[in-house]
């Protein structure tokens, strides 16, 4: 059962349940972007995010990687594990897109062979900036063997994304993680949906994803609903 709600971010909110080793992640129809300067709510967003993660926490989890989901109590809210969210975002690009290609003297579209992972200080105050190793270690958000443990879980996430998505027509340029310490593990947490990857359509090119609201390149609902359709087809039937 939902009981008091214990954090609200961008796009979900978490609640406590009647069990203190569980949460309620419950995705909303907000949409955000540039650090929530720009704003609108969509109808049916929670819903095709809630759908998609579920399905690829559930192909994950088929193949080793641990997460933090146990079930779907609604079209919504999804029951996971309680973690302890480390305050890191792992980046990882396999095609040149979006603000590397700002920062760095990089084409749009060039093929990262390996990918390139990044890790980001998840802070909207100091506006989620880039770490190394270092730095990660001075602020106490992670240690060496803990961060070595993120590049690895990362890479064989992305390992088992890409040709999963490619199968479904869909590109993965790049994706952002988040993972939680649980009983002395680092497992993934968050989501992975259209707000958290960037898509893009084989044959085309086109983006399906949060850049569609983002950049005004066209129908965000459309764009959801169309990577909705391509992996978690039964929810239209």
């Amino acid at each position: 059962m939902k009981r008091e709600q214990l954090y609200s971010g961008k796009a979900k909110t978490i609640y406590a349940t009647d069990n203190p080793d569980t949460f309620i992640s419950e995705f909303r129809n907000s949409l955000t972007a540039f650090n929530g300067e720009k704003k609108a709510e969509m109808e049916g967003k929670g819903y095709y995010n809630a759908q998609i993660s579920k399905k690829i926490f559930e192909m994950l989890e088929a193949s080793g990687i641990k997460t933090h989901f146990i079930s779907m109590l609604s079209d919504i809210d999804m029951l996971v594990k309680k973690v302890e969210i480390i305050k890191i975002e792992v980046i990882v690009r396999n095609i040149a897109a979006g603000s590397i290609t700002k920062r760095y003297p990089m084409k749009e579209g060039t093929i990262f062979e390996p990918p390139v992972l990044v890790f980001d200080f998840k802070s909207d105050e100091y506006g989620d900036p880039m770490l190394n190793d270092d730095i990660a270690v001075a602020l106490g958000v992670a240690t060496r063997e803990e961060l070595a443990t993120l590049r690895k879980l990362a890479l064989s996430i992305n390992e088992l994304l890409v040709p999963y998505l490619d199968e479904k027509g869909i590109l993965l340029p790049d994706f952002k993680l988040e993972f939680g310490r649980r009983e002395g593990e680092i497992i993934l947490a968050d989501e992975i949906s259209c707000d958290t990857c960037r898509f893009w359509d084989k044959k085309t090119g086109q983006s399906m994803d949060k850049d569609v609201f983002r950049f005004d390149k066209g129908d965000i609902s459309k764009a959801y609903e169309d990577v909705a359709r391509r992996i978690v087809p039964e929810i239209f039937e």
